[in-house]
């Protein structure tokens, strides 16, 4: 879904804010407001006007023409609107001059593209919050210049998805990175809804489908997380530990599969690719989706003014009714501890992930604020797929795991959605999974 190109395309911003020739100095640990901020930043411009010292990060362009050049990399559609946010954030400074220059480097490849060329790597940038542990570990980021301010406004899953070991290394801008479910409102109540086994029965007798993809350990996690079983990131922030195999407790391994079992048998359920999924609904074969934010505008097109969306709901496993689980994600701005105009990338990133901003973001695209006020105002819970994504991340868990687990639950969720079709027994197939996840 992200731009997978590099190519380098260039939008500069010459804002009405003139630098003089040394512009900030590395940047202080204390917290500190962005109006103190400022203050110490013009203090260091004035120093280096006079010739104060060139350590700890101050550009050498910048010396020699008075402007501070920085790179931001984010997907390319979200370009416009940080632009014009960039261009606010100079309005309402009007004593320094600026240049910001966009990069479509997309959230999903930063990790990787920075650190193959950490030298390189933009003074701001846009990652999913899965991709923080390897950039603060790798010391890319450090922790946030304006970290007490950040976690007072932001939603209490935002600041854990931008923390690692309780400091903040990221500012949170968005918290629509997760799953819920569409549904049409000709065929289901409010109350159906909250139940997949009833779903799933007015679905066949419909002649219809309740799609959902298995063959993504994202989506088929929701079967396991509110059941008791454990899978968590080893300290070493590589490994992962896991006991979806036990076969002891209320609920087993053995018991999700099996219910998994009886799920991918029944007449109103069908497992489709995600990239199928929108299509499946305009085309009318799905009337219940399990999906996020990214298929809204295919969703509602295919159900009308009958277009719906909640939490997922709850599944029968071993008699009881597990409510399911999901990935919940953030998307989140950092900040280069390398660099050369550090102080002021962290103004930018401090005043793009606001609640200005993030209602700025709401109204341009749609997107799910992070920001606890702008995440309560009446138009974000008027939108039915904000809402619900907002519900469930109630539900949900941060994505931290290691990589070691997807193949093996893409694995695991095709031979579920085939009914199994070589007949493993089912402790097998769960110690399987778990040897897969668990491997080093």
């Amino acid at each position: 879904m992200y731009e997978k190109s590099i190519k380098k395309t260039a939008w500069l911003l010459l804002a009405c804010f003139v630098f003089a020739a040394g512009v900030f100095a590395g940047c202080s640990r204390k917290q500190e407001t962005p109006d103190s901020r400022n203050a110490q930043m013009q203090n260091k411009q004035a120093d280096g006007a006079a010739g104060g010292s060139k350590k700890d990060g101050t550009a050498a362009d910048s010396k020699q023409t008075g402007t501070a050049r920085l790179t931001m990399w984010c997907d390319e559609y979200e370009t416009d609107m940080f632009q014009k946010r960039i261009k606010q954030f100079f309005a309402e400074h009007p004593d320094m001059e600026a240049e910001v220059e966009f990069e479509p480097v997309g959230a999903s490849i930063c990790k990787d593209t920075f650190l193959g060329d950490a030298a390189n790597g933009a003074d701001l940038f846009c990652i999913p919050d899965d991709q923080l542990l390897t950039m603060a570990a790798s010391g890319v980021i450090e922790e946030i210049a304006y970290a007490d301010e950040v976690k007072k406004r932001s939603l209490k899953g935002a600041v854990q998805a931008a923390s690692v070991s309780g400091r903040m290394y990221a500012y949170p801008y968005t918290a629509d990175n997760g799953y819920f479910l569409y549904y049409d409102k000709r065929y289901f109540t409010k109350e159906d809804v909250r139940s997949l086994d009833r779903i799933l029965e007015l679905c066949a007798l419909s002649h219809k489908k309740f799609i959902m993809s298995w063959t993504s350990g994202w989506y088929l996690y929701s079967f396991f997380g509110n059941t008791g079983l454990q899978l968590e990131l080893n300290e070493d922030g590589l490994t992962n530990s896991c006991n979806w195999n036990t076969a002891k407790g209320e609920i087993k391994g053995t018991d999700i599969a099996q219910s998994l079992l009886d799920i991918a048998k029944h007449p109103g359920f069908e497992e489709t690719a995600d990239s199928d999924f929108a299509k499946k609904a305009l085309d009318g074969t799905a009337i219940a989706v399990v999906s996020g934010v990214w298929d809204a505008a295919d969703i509602k097109k295919a159900f009308g003014g009958d277009y719906g969306a909640c939490r997922l709901p709850e599944y029968s496993c071993a008699g009881k009714r597990i409510q399911m689980s999901s990935f919940k994600g953030y998307r989140l701005l950092g900040v280069n501890s390398y660099s050369q105009h550090r102080e002021l990338a962290e103004m930018l990133a401090d005043y793009l992930s606001n609640e200005e901003s993030q209602n700025f973001y709401f109204q341009s695209r749609q997107n799910g604020p992070s920001d606890k006020n702008a995440a309560a105002s009446e138009d974000v819970l008027k939108v039915p797929a904000i809402a619900a994504v907002l519900e469930q991340s109630e539900y949900g868990v941060l994505q931290k795991i290691g990589q070691k687990y997807w193949t093996p639950m893409s694995v695991f969720g095709e031979t579920m959605a085939k009914g199994n079709p070589n007949h493993i027994p089912l402790q097998d197939l769960m110690d399987q999974l778990v040897n897969g996840i668990t491997e080093i």
